[in-house]
């Protein structure tokens, strides 16, 4: 008798400088009980659309990661799209934020805000 095991973690990867800004908003805020979600939606002009949000919700099916003591969840439906991107966190004159790098992706729009 084979038994398979379940998945519970998936391939996108968090920077260290990600981590640790992430780490430093759950602490500016006092919060330790939020994840970090990546998810795929639907939009944009180039179909799909990236969203990046602390979320205190544990979905059905969700595939966990800890890194840099900072949880990044990706729900099952998202996780084909985002499977090996890596995400991290730019501070330069010209850009500050997240940013993230999918491989999978095949084409963005001009904004960069979606990609197909």
């Amino acid at each position: 008798m084979t038994v398979q095991n379940e998945t519970t973690t998936h391939g996108v990867t968090l920077s260290d400088a990600a981590a640790a800004k992430a780490k430093a908003l759950l602490d500016q805020e006092g919060r330790d009980d939020l994840a970090l979600r990546i998810a795929v939606q639907p939009g944009g002009c180039a179909g799909l659309r990236y969203q990046l949000f602390f979320d205190d919700r544990s979905l059905d099916g969700d595939l966990i990661k800890e890194i840099g003591g900072v949880t990044l969840a990706v729900d099952r439906m998202s996780a084909p799209y985002v499977d090996g991107a890596s995400i991290d966190f730019v501070d330069t004159i010209e850009k500050q934020g997240f940013t993230i790098d999918n491989p999978n992706a095949s084409g963005s729009c001009a904004c960069g805000d979606s990609f197909n």
